[in-house]
Formats: structure tokens, C-alpha cells, sequence
């Protein structure tokens, strides 16, 4: 059987899959669940055609990472066969740990990381594919002795972020997340086996850092995708609550493994269950559940879900300073006499959180390589290019109310 495919992907036109244990991958349930794992959560309430799934995302990130490999290679790197599979099958992989909906599980039932979670699973199918993971396992976790292999799947400028930057620009529509990727993958090179970039390519880098700043606040934290996602979440929350009361709530068998049990890195790492549970919870376990809890005798989930259905969100105001605790009781006040519910239950209606974007971090820098063999941290390199202010963490307050 031949196991070189060519997939017609919508960014990228056809990607060829490198290696026959890619397609072995490829082919088994676990990924094949990525199919079911939306990449961008409920983002599709504001902007209609981000539908993507995780399994694109990480067809393009193994795409990318044969372009930087050739790419390197061409410069006199040198990268063995194991080595390149490995990391490819490392990009392949690494989201495999996502939940429904991306984040929204693991913010609310499953106290568990998602990073933890596809270190797990990979691991599990280590043991299936016979040990053939355990370099891509190794260059995963950063303990492989060429940290460069690690970068290109888990740094400032890795192949994760070129694609689902490049993807989510593309299905949202929102062109101000393009970035350059063929000229900054033709800039990479590897000094002292860690990634770098050419001088040369300091305006293309200069140009994702903006990119990835702005998709955040359009998309990303766009305030009607916070309104979704924190509503999302608070269902989750309630359906979490009272299903340590002991009310039973209808839910797919996978789901209802996860509502009725405490899902923590010590139950993962003893209940072999935990991980065959999660392997095939996705999207739809998720939304048929909060489609029956429309019906539910619990009104405050009754209420969340029919919100959530009917695209009925609440209002969202962004700001930086925090909220002043009156504004927060004035609105439960308000709330509580228009619905006749208890203030412990308002605050699944009335709420205040924080969000942080840091488009560029000081302290894992992106190297630039200059003519003259010397590496210099991006922050320094840039302001020889007139680049006079780096980009710094910003952080922004916002409230949530149901009107």
C-alpha cells in the first residue's frame, strides 16, 4: 500500500506526508478525533467561516515543518533521517491533547493541561507503534540535546504559530494576520544547535510579531468571542456543580465519565480509562449534552444553555483598569430582581475576569543571526533597524452581563 499521500489543503494547495509512519498517525482514532475538535472554539459565532479543526491545523504545522527542514538542510545543517521523521511526527502530534472546543474543558472539568494530556497520549501510542515515538516524545519535552528541534515546534517563531496564524487569517478573513511564511522559513538557520534567524529577515519577524499581536485582539480576544467562550464555560461549571450533588444529568457516555468523576494529573496517571475516555470526547459529546440541558429543571443551566442556542451573549466591556465591586453588585441587583434568582446564581450571569497578550516574550527571545556570524537577541538587533519600542505584555479587564 502506498502510504505517501498528497492532501489538498485549502492554505497551502497539496501537502505531501513524509514518511509512511505519518500516515500511520494520520490514519489512527486518536488524531482522526482532531477531525471533531474545533481550532478556534465558538470564534464561529463572529466570524462565520472559522469552522477549521485541529486536525488542519496540524496537517499544516507538519507541512511547515518540511519546509524548514529542507530549508535548513540546503544551508548544511545536518539532520539525520530518525531526526527528521521525529519531528515531524513531534508537530504532527502536538495538540492531540486538545479537548472540545480547544481550552473550554480544561478550564472547567478536566484539571489537567492540555500539553500534560498530549504527552500522554503520545506516550500511549508509543506503546502501540512499538517505541517508534520516543525521539519525537524526547524533541516534545525539550530534553532532546538539539534545542532547535524543540523551537521549531514550541518557540517565538515555531511552525505551531506560522500555520494557525496564517489558517486562522485565512477562514476568519481577517488579512491582518498574514505573515510572510515562505520568507521567514527561507531565513531560518541553526548555530550552536539553536535556531536562528538571518539578519535579512528582521523586517519578517518584525511583521509576525505585529500580526500575532492584532490577531489576538481581532479574533482571538475579540470581546464577543470572550462573551461566547466565558458562557461555554459557565455551563460547563454549573453542569460540573451539580453533578457533585449527585443530580443526574443526561450526557453522552464519554461525557458523563467526565461530569461525574474528578479528572486530575493523579487520576490520569493511574486510571489507564482516563485516557481511553478522552481519546474520544470531542465536539459533539459536548454540544449534544448542552442541546438536552436546554430542557434541564436546573434553571440556571437551563437559562445558560438557551443563551448559548440562540446566540443570546452577554454584553462585554473591556477595560484596563479592574471593575470597582459596585458596578459588579449593581448589576447582580439587577439581575436577581428581573429573574428571581439567588446571588450565588447571578454569578454565572454577572462576572469579572482578565485578559493578557504578550505578542513577544523578553526572556525566550528570537536570535538573529548577523553577517558577521554574531547572534544577537531580536530586542537588541531591532533597534539598529529604527524598531524603538518592542512590543510589552497588555493586560485588560472586562465584565460580563446578560441583559
Amino acid at each position: 500500500m502506498n502510504k505517501l499521500k498528497i492532501i489538498n489543503d485549502p492554505v497551502y494547495g497539496l501537502v505531501e506526508i513524509p514518511f509512511e509512519i505519518i500516515f500511520d498517525l494520520i490514519e489512527h482514532p486518536c488524531f482522526q478525533r482532531l477531525r471533531r475538535i474545533s481550532q478556534l472554539g465558538l470564534t464561529g459565532l463572529v466570524y462565520p467561516g472559522a469552522l477549521h479543526t485541529r486536525f488542519h491545523h496540524a496537517i499544516g504545522a507538519m507541512h511547515l515543518m518540511q519546509r524548514a527542514i529542507a530549508t535548513l538542510k540546503s544551508k548544511g545543517v545536518t539532520i539525520s533521517d530518525a531526526e527528521h521523521e521525529a519531528v515531524s511526527i513531534a508537530i504532527l502530534l502536538h495538540d492531540i491533547g486538545h479537548g472540545p472546543y480547544s481550552h473550554a474543558l480544561e478550564n472547567s472539568i478536566i484539571a489537567v493541561h492540555h500539553e500534560e494530556l498530549s504527552v500522554a497520549l503520545m506516550q500511549k501510542l508509543n506503546l502501540e507503534f512499538e517505541g517508534k515515538l520516543s525521539l519525537a516524545i524526547d524533541i516534545f519535552q525539550n530534553i532532546y540535546h538539539r534545542k532547535f528541534f524543540h523551537q521549531l515546534i514550541s518557540g517565538q517563531i515555531d511552525m505551531d504559530r506560522l500555520d494557525y496564524l496564517r489558517r486562522d487569517s485565512f477562514y476568519t478573513g481577517v488579512s491582518e494576520g498574514t505573515v510572510g511564511i515562505d520568507r521567514i522559513i527561507q531565513m531560518l538557520h541553526v548555530k550552536n544547535d539553536e535556531l536562528v534567524v538571518e539578519e535579512k529577515g528582521i523586517y519578517s519577524i518584525e511583521k509576525f510579531i505585529l500580526a500575532r499581536r492584532l490577531m489576538y485582539w481581532q479574533v482571538y480576544f475579540h470581546k464577543t468571542v470572550i462573551a461566547a467562550e466565558s458562557l461555554l464555560i459557565n455551563i460547563l461549571k454549573r453542569a460540573k456543580y451539580l453533578a457533585s450533588t449527585g443530580k443526574e444529568l443526561f450526557a453522552t457516555s464519554t461525557m458523563h465519565y467526565f461530569l461525574y468523576n474528578h479528572i486530575d494529573k493523579n487520576m490520569m496517571a493511574n486510571h489507564a480509562e482516563v485516557l481511553d475516555k478522552f481519546s474520544v470526547l470531542d465536539d459533539f459529546d459536548l454540544m449534544a449534552s448542552i442541546k438536552e440541558w436546554l430542557y434541564t429543571d436546573d434553571q440556571v443551566l437551563a437559562m445558560l444553555c438557551q443563551n448559548l442556542a440562540s446566540r443570546k451573549l452577554p454584553k462585554v466591556i473591556l477595560q484596563t483598569q479592574p471593575f470597582e465591586t459596585e458596578i459588579v453588585k449593581n448589576k447582580t441587583k439587577e439581575w436577581c430582581n428581573k429573574t428571581n434568582l439567588q446571588e450565588a446564581d447571578a454569578a454565572y450571569f454577572i462576572y469579572t475576569d482578565k485578559v493578557s497578550i504578550n505578542s513577544y516574550s523578553l526572556e525566550d527571545e528570537i536570535s538573529i543571526l548577523l553577517k558577521n556570524g554574531q547572534t544577537l537577541p531580536f530586542s537588541e538587533a531591532a533597534l539598529a533597524y529604527g524598531f524603538h519600542t518592542m512590543p510589552h505584555p497588555v493586560i485588560k479587564n472586562y465584565i460580563c452581563f446578560s441583559e
